[in-house]
């Protein structure tokens, strides 16, 4: 075990490349920012920009974790969609709140998103549904297939240096706005 500390201990972290992140341009609306971070992600070649880690909570409070992909980011929250049936989609219904963690390690930037989750419409969902593939879509029994959005009550944006002195701009809501806290 020592060996594998030692070895993890060497690997190179923090070897993306950071763009200018104007601080005194921040956005009031933090989806406005992680559209603004996700096309640059974009554009810097980060493979898989639209992958994140879906958090929830099982019957026993043990947290539980998978990648997704964001199917859409609007006022109305972060969305993502699977089966009703899936393991998620029972503890989604039992606890309705989530995390949501995106990783572009090319460009040294990570977002957290955490709230509520609702569910949405049934058309939406079919929408959803009926854009995949057929190949995707075979396995879905009538009905089981769900759009669900993270209704953010927290979102923080993480921009690393190799320096270490990483900047941290949170956003939580305020009396119904935006307010952002530069750490």
């Amino acid at each position: 075990m020592d060996d594998l500390a030692a070895r993890l201990r060497a690997l190179p972290s923090l070897t993306g490349t950071a763009p200018v992140h104007g601080l005194d341009a921040l956005p009031q609306d933090p989806v406005a920012l992680f559209v603004r971070w996700l096309d640059q992600a974009v554009a810097a070649g980060v493979p898989e920009p639209h992958a994140m880690t879906l958090a929830t909570v099982d019957a026993d409070g043990v947290p539980d974790a998978r990648t997704l992909l964001l199917k859409g980011v609007d006022a109305r929250g972060w969305a993502f969609a699977g089966p009703v049936s899936s393991r998620k989609g029972s503890q989604l219904r039992a606890r309705p709140a989530a995390a949501l963690a995106f990783w572009w390690p090319g460009v040294l930037r990570a977002v957290r998103v955490r709230g509520v989750v609702v569910e949405a419409s049934r058309h939406e969902s079919g929408a959803d549904l009926a854009a995949r593939s057929a190949a995707a879509r075979a396995d879905v029994p009538r009905g089981d297939w769900q759009l669900w959005r993270v209704v953010a009550a927290r979102v923080e944006f993480w921009q690393g240096s190799a320096d270490r002195r990483h900047i941290r701009i949170v956003y939580e809501p305020v009396d119904g706005t935006w307010r952002h806290t530069v750490l």
